[in-house]
């Protein structure tokens, strides 16, 4: 329901295209970025690396 109250909204007040624009460039920079992972070309200085969990600390 909550969705369908937006899509109204948004059908009677459209963003302005400068936004528009904004979401599709995030969301295509998003896409880029994650074939360039599933490619193999991400470099490897550019991975997060977990750190060990040490015992006794759990809050």
């Amino acid at each position: 329901m909550h969705w369908l109250l937006r899509m109204s909204r948004w059908a009677r007040n459209p963003p302005s295209t400068r936004r528009v624009v904004l979401v599709f460039g995030v969301i295509a920079l998003c896409l880029l970025i994650a074939g360039i992972e599933a490619m193999g070309w991400w470099p490897d200085w550019a991975n997060a690396e977990r750190m060990p969990r040490r015992p006794g600390l759990r809050p």
